[in-house]
């Protein structure tokens, strides 16, 4: 159960390290030679961290996984045990 745990606030923490980097609601953000107006905020998706988002060609919403790239600078906060 503790594994649980662990896992659950260490995917917590990478999706709030995910949001301060500018993934969030209401945030624009360009990848895949696209810019997209992200419509939420990070989540789990498929073992990495997505967000939902809008194109400016088309109001259709979509799920993007951040990029591995992104999600190697993101670094947990480490608490003191």
């Amino acid at each position: 159960m503790t594994s649980i745990i662990s896992e659950n606030t260490f995917t917590d923490e990478m999706c709030a390290g995910v949001k301060r980097l500018g993934y969030g609601v209401s945030q624009t953000i360009r990848l895949y030679g696209e810019e997209f107006e992200v419509t939420s905020d990070p989540f789990p998706e498929n073992g990495g961290i997505a967000v939902r988002v809008k194109t400016r060609k088309s109001d259709a919403p979509r799920v993007i996984q951040i990029p591995a790239t992104v999600l190697q600078s993101v670094k947990p906060v480490s608490r003191a045990a």
